[in-house]
């Protein structure tokens, strides 16, 4: 009894400090209390190796990284309309995301993972108005 009570604090001790991954999930609505074509929550912070779950709550929306706004050396991802999309992500830095259909209507959103700052130039380029607005409101999480 005594040697089976130690065996198993001894493997409580072991695995319980081992860090587990965590496992965000995204919603992609048409509506909530922020406005119309949102992603709920609109910024995560992560930690290497969490994975974000994409699900679209309301049809018509997918979720995909914009090309430029990645860290050096990611890969980024596209889901298809209407599908969950599950990414695990390893790289830390900034990952910007949008709903390529609602893209122009500002349904974007941010991942930090790690301890990640916002590149210069991050919102440099062809980032739709609406867009670039939130991706600043986004950014001050940071």
């Amino acid at each position: 009894m005594i040697r089976t009570l130690i065996s198993a604090l001894a493997m409580t001790a072991l695995l319980g400090g081992a860090a587990s991954a965590e496992t965000y999930e995204v919603h992609m609505l048409n509506k909530d209390e922020k406005g119309v074509m949102v992603f709920e929550p609109a910024f995560v912070k992560a930690a290497p190796g969490d994975t974000i779950r994409f699900v679209p709550t309301d049809k018509g929306h997918n979720a995909e990284t914009i090309d430029g706004m990645i860290p050096d050396g990611a890969e980024g991802f596209a889901g298809k309309v209407n599908k969950d999309v599950e990414v695990t992500l390893d790289t830390e830095g900034l990952y910007a995301v949008r709903c390529k259909p609602h893209y122009a209507m500002g349904m974007v959103m941010l991942i930090s993972v790690g301890d990640a700052k916002a590149p210069e130039g991050f919102l440099d380029g062809r980032v739709p108005k609406k867009a670039k607005e939130r991706f600043e409101a986004e950014l001050g999480a940071l």
